[in-house]
């Protein structure tokens, strides 16, 4: 490998370990890329899910021979917003890998930091850990 293509920057892909699945979005521009994953993919919900460790190895290998880096994420309180129920939310649930409505709100996992600095911008806050 030439010293000029090791120094591209590879794009992270955000795997997020959300109950039993690990799940991740991203749009793939390239066809023939996503239509080797859509086997996993489930578009009710717009994400890719991975139901055990050996898919999610076999993907995340898939990934990084196309050039990603994907980067596993179990802890998802970093990429987590809530906003109130009735405040307009469908610019946050376009980057957001899960959504949860409790009474008063909607908390969405987000996909990558950006999107949580975006959904902020958008009227959405941090959801605080809890510290019971």
């Amino acid at each position: 490998m030439s010293e000029q293509t090791s120094n591209v920057k590879k794009e992270k892909i955000n795997i997020f370990k959300i109950g039993d699945l690990w799940c991740f979005k991203y749009f793939f521009g390239d066809r023939e890329l996503f239509m080797g994953l859509s086997e996993y993919y489930n578009r009710e919900k717009y994400r890719f899910e991975l139901t055990s460790g050996e898919e999610r190895d076999k993907v995340m290998k898939d990934l990084e021979e196309k050039g990603f880096e994907p980067v596993l994420v179990e802890d998802t309180a970093e990429y987590t917003v809530k906003i109130d129920r009735f405040k307009k939310y469908a610019p946050i649930l376009r980057n957001s890998i899960d959504s949860t409505e409790k009474e008063k709100e909607r908390v969405f996992i987000m996909k990558d930091l950006a999107s949580v600095e975006e959904a902020i911008d958008k009227g959405a806050e941090k959801v605080e850990e809890d510290k019971d």
